[in-house]
């Protein structure tokens, strides 16, 4: 059965999210092993079309975790994890822009969002999922 332009996509997000890839080729080679066989060609299309941008440490990120680790490395001032929630301090007046950037993100596990003025409430799946989720975010004593 053919796979679809938008499941090979959302093979290339976990592919990229879930480790380091620094060239198409090497994405060409993931995809294949998820049971995606694709060219080279399309795997840049794809790449072109998801907006992926490769770091200066030569691995490739989607725009929107990079906007979101941006995001959270200038606004977020804390994080804790408490249940299957994830509590995040930000600077006053930013904390629903934070959470926009959490939900445009789409994140795994992420069920949804709720921001005031300066706390987000992440809801995540589990208990567990809310403190790996934290711990992403890279804060000490996170969960």
């Amino acid at each position: 059965m053919a796979r679809t332009r938008g499941e090979r996509q959302e093979a290339i997000r976990e592919i990229v999210r879930g480790s380091s890839v620094s060239t198409q080729r090497e994405l060409v080679e993931r995809l294949e092993a998820a049971g995606f066989p694709c060219t080279q060609a399309t795997v840049s299309r794809d790449i072109a079309d998801m907006r992926l941008t490769k770091l200066p440490e030569g691995v490739y990120v989607l725009a929107e975790d990079l906007r979101l680790r941006q995001m959270v490395s200038q606004l977020v001032t804390s994080v804790r994890s408490v249940g299957n929630l994830v509590v995040v301090k930000s600077e006053v007046g930013t904390a629903q822009g934070v959470a926009a950037a959490f939900d445009g993100a789409t994140l795994p596990h992420v069920v949804g969002t709720l921001a005031g003025d300066d706390t987000i409430f992440v809801v995540l799946e589990s208990e567990r999922d809310a403190q790996d989720f934290a711990a992403a975010l890279g804060f000490e004593g996170a969960a």
